[in-house]
């Protein structure tokens, strides 16, 4: 009881990219107009920094790619992404943390993850024997990592290499995860919002959130997804 009381609570990071019209969401259009997509994205980085606001953290850092705006919550530090490729800057995430804390990094595209997702196996009751989390999207990549032991070394054999965007993605992070000899905890599957029909999937879960209600003014016709709206005519 007195280790789980001096456990120190994690820090949590999200790498993210300012939501700039033909910059985020490039996949959502042309069934959303650029400037749509950019509001979406900025919504689903809104829900989700409000909901890790909500998750105990000694620290809770934005990894950012572009300048912070208006979604950016109190509470909330920012610095600058590395330059390269998509894998060396996650790797980079982590050298931002403290070694001797757990640290999860999640990305902007969950805006219906859910304060409960993380809460409980991030809590100090649950860390003991746990090195890792990894939390897989619907689309085979992966939404969330975590590290008991954040050190860059580690980081970077884990992610660097790593194909990005793909069906594998989440795979080969997972092998080599497990190669490292590393015992995982495995957070729940979540749709990552790339697509049309995933932004409407992702809205119809989670309704009451700032993602939902962009997506439906965007959507009057809500019997049906703009894709749908768009193939019947």
């Amino acid at each position: 009881m007195r280790a789980v009381l001096a456990a120190p609570p994690p820090t949590l990071l999200v790498i993210a990219k300012e939501p700039l019209p033909g910059r985020v969401k490039t996949r959502l259009t042309p069934v959303y107009r650029p400037e749509q997509a950019a509001a979406l994205a900025e919504a689903a980085l809104a829900d989700t920094l409000a909901t890790l606001s909500l998750i105990p953290a000694g620290r809770r850092l934005v990894v950012l790619d572009g300048r912070p705006g208006r979604w950016l919550p109190p509470g909330w530090e920012v610095a600058p992404q590395v330059t390269g490729g998509l894998d060396a800057r996650l790797a980079a995430a982590f050298a931002l943390a403290p070694p001797d804390r757990p640290a999860l990094l999640v990305g902007m595209d969950t805006p219906q993850l859910t304060a409960a997702t993380l809460a409980e196996p991030l809590s100090a009751a649950r860390r003991p024997g746990v090195d890792a989390w990894y939390g897989p999207a619907a689309d085979g990549g992966f939404w969330a990592l975590g590290l008991a032991r954040p050190t860059p070394g580690l980081a970077r054999r884990l992610l660097v290499g790593v194909e990005m965007s793909t069906a594998r993605t989440g795979a080969q992070l997972l092998a080599r995860t497990v190669a490292a000899g590393l015992t995982v905890c495995h957070l729940p599957t979540l749709v990552d919002v790339d697509t049309a029909e995933d932004a409407e999937a992702v809205a119809r879960a989670a309704p009451d959130g700032r993602f939902a209600a962009r997506w439906r003014a965007f959507c009057p016709d809500r019997s049906a997804a703009p894709s749908e709206r768009a193939a019947r005519r």
